[in-house]
């Protein structure tokens, strides 16, 4: 499941909404809604999140975060690491080889690592 997956599911959760329900009022069909949730899509659109945050009726805030989210989920991730030094081509694919098997405890310490300013890296 993708980071923005899992906030629609909880989205639809809270509001009580069904995946049939949410996906005829957004057209598009539940396969599709399922499998976006599931991370077997890559990114919605703008015009579906657009739709989504729409129906949901979600505060400025609240649909901002559902778009920076889809951001981030895109399951399945290509690095560009052409014209860098080694190191970082190396890191790279040993991060996609390991990355199934990093615990979470691994994962939260990289991602605070990330989303520190640069002028603090």
């Amino acid at each position: 499941m993708t980071p923005f997956g899992h906030a629609m599911r909880e989205l639809r959760r809270r509001k009580g909404v069904t995946q049939k329900a949410l996906a005829e009022a957004i057209g598009v069909t539940p396969a599709y809604l399922s499998a976006l949730e599931h991370g077997r899509r890559g990114r919605p659109t703008f015009e579906l999140l657009q739709r989504i945050a729409g129906y949901f009726n979600v505060i400025w805030d609240e649909a901002e975060e559902l778009f920076r989210l889809a951001e981030t989920s895109h399951p399945k991730v290509v690095l560009d690491t052409a014209g860098l030094p080694p190191s970082y081509t190396g890191f790279a694919n040993r991060l996609a080889q390991r990355i199934r098997t990093l615990p979470p405890d691994v994962i939260e310490e990289m991602n605070r690592l990330l989303e520190k300013p640069r002028s603090q890296g």
